[in-house]
């Protein structure tokens, strides 16, 4: 890959203190080099908005306006994802 192309970023959405939300860095991390996506954190606790959406769900994962999976991370939907687009 060329340092010119853009790689996918994707966002988390998170709350500080979540066990689950760890995890999923942890294992996104893991991914990073071999899927060629980078992601940022997003705490969800300091935006009112985000807040109330994403409550009861984080951690979540998002491309873009697309939500690939919540709670936990699934290598499959990651890996089909970034594969097809």
């Amino acid at each position: 890959m060329q340092e010119s192309e853009a790689k996918t970023h994707l966002t988390v959405y998170y709350r500080v203190g979540c066990h689950l939300c760890d995890e999923m860095t942890a294992l996104l991390c893991e991914f990073q080099d071999e899927l060629k996506f980078t992601f940022g954190l997003v705490d969800i606790d300091a935006d009112a908005d985000l807040n109330v959406r994403f409550n009861a769900d984080v951690p979540v994962v998002a491309w873009g306006e697309r939500i690939l999976f919540r709670h936990f991370f699934d290598e499959a939907i990651l890996r089909q994802a970034l594969q097809h687009g």
